[in-house]
């Protein structure tokens, strides 16, 4: 298309170069001028079509540094009927930078950057249920009071929950006399009366075994 426009510019200005009256001459120019138009807007698409698009390249997203914590140096409580308390000794706790998280059964406070350091204070199962948004922490300049809202009155023995351990089902033991009785179900008369004698027999003393002869 450029080189189409550039030929009719060429023939145009020739015949304009020729031309004698002043109507042939002044509808030459304006059609020159149109054609230089177009053929100037032709090279600019051309050239930008040149132009090699941008590569796009995947950028990573910074991953999060990794936050270590230090362990506790100590820290107690004690209870009400209503409430739990525990007291986390630590100095210069910035109130802004603690992130905490209470659910019924569980907690977890954190406290980020004192005196360089990161501490945490969770129990993951609580002793009972608490109520998670009722529950608060209270900066003080040597400590940090954590309180906990029971979710039903009463005493806790411990923070944590304790497992119970699982009781013997006694039920399940075998009883020693099943063996006999189902041989007394299942068997002939003639098996019935022997057993009936050997019971007879270990109860007066005169065997230690009554089954002793079938097993």
């Amino acid at each position: 298309m450029a080189e189409e426009l550039s030929l009719d510019l060429q023939e145009l200005r020739h015949l304009h170069g020729i031309a004698k009256r002043p109507r042939t001459l002044s509808l030459l120019s304006n059609e020159i001028r149109n054609l230089e138009k177009l053929s100037s807007d032709a090279s600019s698409s051309v050239k930008a079509s040149q132009i090699p698009a941008p590569i796009a390249t995947a950028t990573r997203a910074p991953s999060e540094p990794v936050i270590h914590y230090s362990p506790l140096a100590s820290f107690s409580w004690d209870q009400d009927s209503d409430k739990v308390k525990i007291y986390v000794s630590l100095e210069g706790v910035d109130e802004s930078k603690i992130q905490s998280e209470f659910k019924p059964t569980s907690f977890d406070v954190k406290f980020h950057d004192i005196q360089g350091k990161n501490y945490r204070c969770a129990i993951p199962k609580l002793h009972s249920e608490i109520v998670p948004e009722k529950c608060k922490i209270l900066v003080k300049p040597t400590r940090v009071v954590i309180t906990l809202v029971k979710a039903s009155k009463g005493n806790w023995q411990d923070l944590h929950l304790k497992e119970e351990k699982l009781k013997p089902n006694l039920d399940k033991e075998k009883d020693p006399m099943a063996g006999i009785m189902d041989l007394m179900k299942e068997g002939d008369d003639e098996m019935k009366k022997t057993i009936a004698k050997a019971w007879t027999d270990a109860r007066t003393g005169k065997t230690a075994d009554p089954l002793g002869g079938y097993r």
